[in-house]
């Protein structure tokens, strides 16, 4: 079972292995230590993560330790939300949410990615 809290991404290597070989769908909050709105948005991403209940895994990226992946990724505002799912990105959302707004853009993403 996918663990109850967000996972923190350090690494290109860590990404590689979580997010793009997932069997589960991965919601990643691109975020960093001076963003306000990611700091907001913190406890909202540990409630989604412990309600996921094995439906998908979240994830972080910490975008000042780790910007090659910002670059990869085109990461222009934080926070950052993409959902990965069959090792690519299907949707993305900037801005900070409540955990109902992102619950609902992980499942619209999912229902997308699946028609």
């Amino acid at each position: 079972t996918p663990p109850p809290i967000p996972l923190a991404v350090n690494s290109e290597k860590i990404f590689s292995a979580l997010v793009i070989a997932s069997p589960l769908p991965v919601l990643v909050d691109f975020w960093a230590e001076w963003c306000g709105p990611c700091k907001m948005m913190a406890p909202e991403l540990d409630k989604v993560a412990a309600r996921a209940g094995g439906k998908f895994l979240v994830a972080k990226v910490n975008t000042e330790s780790t910007p090659a992946l910002a670059q990869l990724y085109q990461i222009s505002s934080l926070p950052t939300l993409a959902v990965f799912a069959d090792g690519g990105e299907v949707a993305r959302t900037a801005g900070a949410q409540s955990a109902a707004a992102i619950e609902a853009f992980v499942a619209r993403a999912l229902r997308d990615a699946a028609a």
